[in-house]
């Protein structure tokens, strides 16, 4: 986020205080003849265990723990010190976190599995072919690489892709811990910014997506300043119509107006049992400028208002255009 003058002073004193106690505290370190090779990040130590069991026990015991995944969030978290552990449990190690698992009703993805992974699978993309195209919005191709499904859910960025579309499609997230293995639903995920629902001792383990009809219609769209930015507002949108027009089934959820992902059910209210229309699609999508958007330096609330409305809008019709296909892409 840009700061302004007076937050980019602090944070420069800030590093200039940190830099000139890092030195210090060298200096006296080298003068008790004391190993100081450093890092970037604040000491810690590192573990790296074989097994989720392994893991487990690790952060059931450790004080300060933080879990470590692909690493996009965390290490500059770490660098700019806004996180301080004293253990990084890494979880890179451990094979049963990874994996995709499609069976006739969901898509199962290990925690740890890349995202690079997910992007590149054809199983994944015949039968949950959102979950590609909300990936081709995630970073870069250099973040997909290390990214994982877990990590992002974890992270839960408000703005950022998966959690938005784990939002639309009710999606459900496995975690376990010393006192055992639980399922919990994405709608009892967020608790608050950046704020999973997940003890400091629970590890993800996995995702499940439940999968929609062949013949419904999806799709993913999303504002930012640049491709590869988070979005300032995204919109996930599934679509199911009838034979008679009509539409039978319809899941929004919008990202980066608000403290965590939005499900936004009075949309869906107003589309079922109504005819796919533009008139339809309009109409309900300016139900978006109601909700009770943030400002921030960026952009002011109303403006997020005004692209919740126009990203819903472009959605459904979208979502419209390919329901009842043949092929998905």
């Amino acid at each position: 986020m840009q700061a302004g003058l007076g937050t980019r002073m602090d944070l420069r004193m800030s590093y200039f205080w940190r830099k000139s106690r890092k030195s210090n505290v060298s200096s006296a370190l080298r003068r008790e003849g004391k190993d100081v090779r450093q890092m970037k990040p604040p000491p810690f130590s590192y573990h790296d265990p074989a097994t989720l069991q392994q893991a487990v026990d690790l952060l059931a015991t450790l004080d300060n723990a933080k879990p470590l995944a692909g690493g996009q969030s965390l290490m500059p978290m770490l660098n700019m010190r806004f996180v301080l552990p004293d253990h990084v449990v890494d979880l890179n190690g451990v094979a049963e976190l990874s994996g995709v698992r499609i069976t006739k009703t969901h898509v199962e993805i290990g925690a740890m599995t890349r995202q690079r992974d997910i992007e590149f699978s054809a199983e994944v993309a015949d039968a949950c072919p959102i979950l590609i195209e909300a990936l081709h919005y995630v970073g870069h191709r250099q973040t997909r690489n290390r990214g994982t499904v877990g990590g992002s859910l974890c992270h839960l960025d408000p703005a950022a892709e998966l959690p938005t579309l784990a939002c639309a499609l009710d999606a459900v997230i496995d975690v376990i811990g010393p006192k055992g293995a639980r399922a919990i639903p994405f709608a009892d995920f967020p608790v608050g910014y950046m704020t999973p629902s997940i003890e400091l001792d629970e590890i993800v383990t996995r995702v499940s997506f439940p999968l929609w009809p062949r013949e419904a219609g999806h799709a993913f769209q999303e504002f930012a300043r640049r491709h590869g930015d988070f979005a300032i507002v995204s919109c996930a949108a599934m679509l199911l119509v009838d034979g008679g027009g009509r539409i039978s089934r319809a899941a929004i959820a919008l990202g980066g107006v608000i403290a965590t992902p939005l499900r936004m059910h009075v949309v869906e209210e107003a589309l079922v049992g109504q005819p796919a229309t533009p008139a339809t699609f309009h109409a309900a999508a300016d139900l978006c400028r109601k909700v009770d958007a943030v400002g921030d330096v960026y952009v002011p609330a109303s403006y997020r208002q005004h692209l919740a409305s126009v990203m819903t809008r472009r959605a459904l019709d979208q979502a419209f255009a390919r329901c009842n296909a043949p092929a998905r892409h």
